[in-house]
């Protein structure tokens, strides 16, 4: 059994309705989870198989995908993959994969591949449908607090409308992987730890670590001139991760000039020392 019995939760009062595809070829698994994301307030699609799954993504046009890493055929890895090049690169859908325990190395595929979180087989459904809400809340929740646009070192990230490009390219960026830019570049020069991120970022008090480094290394992919050799987001061995503006900053409408980092308004947030 995949799960444990436990009575399901109501929907939280805060949380708007959603749309969740959930995909798995065990048709009991299937539909304990979707009775529980139901009553959680959810409305739910069920798909049997790589290609249902993703034609029903198509036309479906769900919110999120809880989608399961073993499918008969085509597989939740290039299930997420295809989610990825085919839809949305500036609001991308997210995905929470369902993977079985101690295949670690599945499950950093899996983040690698675009998933913005997973839960281990045997599961808790309420453990699961508290995860869709963590990432619904993030995907669809208005910015607070400071919205301006950021720029540095060729990047430009506006929170409001969740665009961010490099060189004037727009970035296909996952959910996690956009926050996480936004958070570093609201901290440059700063140290800052995994267990920070987790906590900042994903909204995690506790957690695998190592969802944290697959994020870095993907979002690196993306940003760095050479992600072997990153020059923004420096490794601060034993302590952590740094992002390095190095000689760029906003020129005040956005756009980006010399000297540092900033924002939309144009003020600064200081120099950074530029070593690794």
């Amino acid at each position: 059994m995949a799960f444990s019995n436990e009575p399901g939760p109501g929907p939280a009062p805060d949380d708007a309705p959603g749309r969740v595809l959930v995909v798995d070829d065990d048709p009991t698994v299937s539909e304990v989870v979707a009775g529980y994301l139901e009553r959680a307030g959810f409305t739910v699609q069920r798909a049997a198989d790589g290609p249902a799954a993703l034609e029903a993504a198509a036309r479906y046009r769900p919110d999120l995908v809880v989608l399961d890493l073993m499918l008969p055929g085509m597989d939740g890895l290039e299930v997420c993959r295809r989610l990825r090049a085919d839809g949305d690169t500036t609001r991308p859908v997210p995905v929470v994969m369902l993977t079985a325990r101690g295949d670690e190395e599945e499950r950093i595929l899996g983040l690698e591949v675009g998933a913005d979180d997973y839960v281990t087989k045997p599961f808790s459904p309420r453990e699961l449908v508290l995860r869709v809400r963590s990432v619904l809340r993030r995907a669809s929740a208005a910015v607070t607090g400071d919205e301006r646009r950021l720029a540095a070192a060729g990047l430009t990230v506006d929170p409001a409308a969740r665009r961010a490009t490099k060189d004037g390219a727009e970035l296909a960026l996952t959910l996690r992987e956009f926050d996480l830019l936004v958070y570093l570049l609201r901290h440059v020069g700063q140290v800052c730890d995994r267990e920070r991120l987790m906590r900042e970022v994903w909204g995690w008090d506790f957690g695998d670590l190592s969802t944290v480094t697959v994020h870095v290394r993907r979002l690196r992919s993306k940003i760095e001139e050479d992600p072997a050799d990153p020059r923004l987001i420096r490794t601060v061995w034993g302590a952590g991760y740094r992002f390095e503006a190095g000689p760029y900053v906003a020129d005040g409408t956005g756009g980006v000039g010399t000297g540092g980092v900033g924002t939309g308004v144009g003020t600064g947030a200081g120099q950074v020392d530029g070593r690794g």
